[in-house]
């Protein structure tokens, strides 16, 4: 029989309404009581539930640290993690602990809803059923499934490769440049294939961050003292450039000075195509030739969600510029498509 361990955050999973209409997460105990089903499920269920339960928006890096913390501290004992939070910021908390956790030997899968846990069409039963199932899936008592990831309406995606696209169908997430890992029907279909290969049993535990960057999204009339607005915030670190298509930019003189000024100051710019399917290709294009030849580093094909919280997990090793532009090129776990 697997051993989970099944973590609440909070989330829309969990909220039901107060006395002003708002929605508000409540105890995991009260939970349970909407599942019954959780009662007789053929696995060793336990679980945790933070102390102070909070909605998504209000994820940072010490949330991703305590999480992380709490399933290190419980990794021995389980055979797999059901983590259930909140969707608005579901796929940044995946990425961030595919790179604090690395090289893992059983899933950490999570879950949520789009709708609470006490409304008859809610979708959040479905969900927790059946990512228990992913993670009790094994061959002679070893997980299959080895990696972090996100379960939602009838898919399990890798979770440093998802997005939430939708705030109004049950099928809220995609993973528009790397396919599912299974899909949940009459019967469960794994795609082996398409699962993270490890090179090592042992678990790497990394849980430093840097949050000191930026996001500068380009726009047809961006002016040149907004990009040096942006550019010179204080303590600043790190800069993700979210550029048209393929990664081009504007060739305005002005624009392309600032990005180069702060590269030049040691700092890192990572750079994200705006297209939600495709990846960057610095030098394809006439507008992105200048931003190979000044540093920027190409983000490939990753999500803005895994390029956000990569990037703070670099600059958190205190590298030298030029290892942290190599990091940032190339898979750390299964983000880039190689």
């Amino acid at each position: 029989m697997q051993r989970i361990l099944i973590i609440y955050t909070g989330g829309t999973i969990g909220m039901i309404k107060n006395e002003k209409g708002f929605l508000q997460p409540f105890s995991f105990e009260h939970l349970i009581n909407y599942i019954p089903l959780l009662k007789s499920f053929p696995a060793s269920i336990s679980s945790y539930s933070f102390d102070e339960l909070i909605d998504s928006s209000n994820a940072d890096p010490d949330f991703w640290i305590k999480l992380s913390k709490i399933i290190i501290k419980n990794y021995d004992d389980y055979d797999g993690f059901l983590i259930l939070h909140g969707t608005d910021t579901m796929a940044f908390t995946a990425s961030a602990l595919s790179f604090m956790l690395q090289n893992l030997s059983k899933p950490i899968i999570l879950t949520g809803s789009q709708l609470p846990i006490d409304l008859i069409r809610t979708d959040g039963r479905e969900n927790i059923l059946a990512a228990l199932e992913l993670a009790c899936m094994n061959e002679n008592g070893t997980p299959l499934i080895k990696e972090v990831c996100v379960y939602f309406e009838n898919t399990l995606y890798r979770g440093n490769r998802t997005t939430k696209f939708s705030a109004e169908n049950f099928d809220a997430f995609i993973s528009p440049n790397f396919p599912s890992i299974a899909e949940v029907g009459i019967d469960i279909k794994l795609h082996k294939q398409n699962l993270l290969k490890t090179n090592s049993d042992k678990l790497i535990v990394e849980n430093d961050f840097n949050n000191n960057i930026a996001i500068l999204k380009f726009f047809p009339g961006i002016k040149a003292e907004t990009v040096e607005a942006i550019c010179n915030i204080k303590n600043l670190r790190g800069l993700i450039i979210e550029t048209y298509g393929s990664g081009n930019a504007p060739t305005d003189d002005k624009i392309l000075k600032e990005i180069e000024k702060v590269i030049n100051k040691g700092l890192v710019v990572l750079n994200i195509s705006q297209c939600t399917v495709g990846k960057v290709q610095q030098g394809k294009y006439e507008t992105s030739v200048k931003l190979n030849d000044i540093g920027v580093v190409s983000g490939k094909d990753m999500t803005i969600e895994a390029a956000t919280t990569k990037l703070m997990f670099v600059l958190g090793k205190n590298l030298p510029q030029s290892e942290m532009a190599k990091l940032l090129e190339n898979s750390i776990a299964g983000e880039i498509s190689e």
